[in-house]
């Protein structure tokens, strides 16, 4: 029917109930969902990087990215290390689109901080499926056309959990 705030998708269900969408958690999910698949698969799709892109982080954030490297590949992320603060990025997961490299880095840097070393890799995987996911959807304050709207919506009708985000919220 509309959006709303330029954050918020207001749309009629089949039985007529009216149903109000936040579309960044909304194509958070569809974009964890496809990630996931990918990785079930065997490995997520990666674009690379025309010009690679470096990343300057405190030195220990890079020695933890780089600590999980072959972890990060196979979720369709390729770094390397460039000097004792700095990591290089050749690939992107190509569900992200083209979004910037640094902030991606600092969150998983911190979601690796957070999880400390004994953590399976499962759930490594896991949490860092989600913040790639996070940091390629749509953004609250992002207009949105009507076929935009729409493709949106359907894609949450065919996709498993479209009623959370990654991170839980409705």
């Amino acid at each position: 029917v509309a959006q709303v705030l330029d954050t918020y998708i207001i749309a009629v269900a089949a039985d007529g109930a009216l149903v109000l969408v936040d579309q960044h958690a909304a194509h958070e999910r569809l974009t964890h969902e496809a990630l996931r698949a990918q990785l079930l698969e065997g490995a997520v799709r990666r674009q690379p990087l025309l010009l690679p892109a470096v990343v300057d982080m405190p030195a220990g954030d890079a020695a933890r990215l780089l600590a999980q490297a072959d972890t990060l590949e196979r979720l369709g992320l390729e770094i390397e290390a460039f000097g004792a603060g700095a990591v290089l990025v050749r690939a992107m997961p190509a569900a992200l689109g083209a979004p910037d490299p640094a902030p991606l880095l600092r969150d998983l840097a911190d979601e690796f901080a957070e999880m400390g070393e004994g953590l399976a890799l499962a759930a490594k995987l896991d949490a860092a499926v989600a913040r790639l996911a996070c940091h390629g959807s749509i953004r609250a304050g992002r207009r949105l056309g009507g076929a935009e709207m729409d493709a949106l919506l359907r894609q949450m009708e065919t996709t498993p959990r479209a009623a959370t985000c990654s991170h839980g919220r409705p």
